[in-house]
């Protein structure tokens, strides 16, 4: 029996056809037992343990980040869709944060988008590789490649584009940086305070720099709730990711340990930051002859050569065929 079933899947998959199917049996099997494993019930007396023993532990301050078993529906597969430690845990907020990715169950949901995009690429990866080993005869690796590469690609995917809307948003804040310390230098010496000027600042420049006006908007509601000045400051700068926002963060930091002039220093500050964005200008322009330069080396070169020596050339052969 078994040796007919191994020449059936062999005709039908290819050489490897009994590899593949054991696989495929073992993915299956591990996909109906995931759900079991994630509602599997914790036992009363292992809570106790655990409460017991590790009261200040990272599964502790887990179950208090999300909120008891009445949260999101992904509130019950945390142990699964969070990092184990808490470094690991802070370094995905932050990213996730610098992304715009705010809510409560970001890092979950990003786990969970990795998990369910790996695996759905991984069983495509399955499906193409059973469609090529029924229609031709592909070499083991190629069929390992095709069967891993779709994996890694769709676990990856979600990074990579937490990280294109990490630098997205952080070259935003660069360009309108400058315009906004210059408009919250006019509220200042009009008589507003710093507060009421990053409140103006957020507002004005919502249409054409949102990204800038959420920092800001944040750091005025976090002022209303009562936070510390000195904390704002540096949640924002943290949050930013950009050195710009990091070193303006500190002028105002130390402006105010010091009791100097908040004004004298955002106008300092802003004239700084309208040099820095003339030199990246400058920048720009002195690259672009460069990127200018290969362009021209392929597309202009190349048929120049053809026009001035591809008569010769035909010319050269034709009389080489006469002899």
């Amino acid at each position: 029996m078994l040796d007919g079933v191994n020449q059936f899947l062999t005709e039908t998959l290819g050489p490897l056809g009994p590899l593949l199917a054991v696989g495929g049996l073992g993915l299956l099997l591990i996909l109906l037992a995931l759900p079991t494993m994630l509602k599997r019930r914790i036992d009363p007396l292992d809570r106790l343990k655990k409460d017991g023993s590790a009261g200040s532990s990272s599964q502790t301050k887990k179950r208090l980040r999300a909120g008891g078993q009445g949260g999101p529906s992904l509130d019950r597969f945390a142990s699964f869709l969070e990092p184990k430690s808490e470094q690991e845990y802070s370094a995905t907020k932050l990213k996730l944060l610098r992304a715009g990715y705010r809510g409560k169950g970001a890092v979950r949901t990003f786990h969970f988008l990795q998990f369910v995009l790996g695996m759905g690429m991984l069983l495509f990866g399955i499906l193409i590789t059973i469609v090529r080993s029924a229609v031709g005869d592909p070499s083991p690796l190629s069929l390992a490649l095709t069967i891993l590469i779709p994996g890694f690609i769709g676990y990856y995917l979600p990074r990579y584009w937490v990280e294109r809307r990490v630098q997205s948003r952080q070259q935003e804040i660069i360009e309108g940086f400058a315009d906004a310390l210059d408009m919250m230098l006019v509220c200042v010496e009009a008589g507003q305070s710093l507060d009421q000027s990053i409140v103006r600042v957020a507002r004005e420049i919502k249409v054409g720099y949102p990204t800038l006006a959420e920092e800001f908007e944040t750091v005025a509601q976090e002022l209303k709730a009562g936070k510390d000045r000195v904390s704002v400051l540096k949640d924002m700068g943290e949050r930013a990711g950009v050195p710009d926002v990091s070193s303006f963060v500190t002028v105002m930091i130390q402006s105010a340990s010091f009791g100097t002039s908040i004004a004298d220093a955002l106008r300092v500050y802003a004239a700084e930051m309208r040099d820095k964005r003339i030199m990246r200008a400058e920048e720009k322009a002195n690259v672009l002859p460069t990127k200018l330069t290969l362009g021209t080396m392929m597309f202009t070169v190349p048929p120049l050569l053809i026009i001035l020596i591809g008569p010769s050339v035909y010319g050269i052969y034709v009389t080489l065929q006469n002899f």
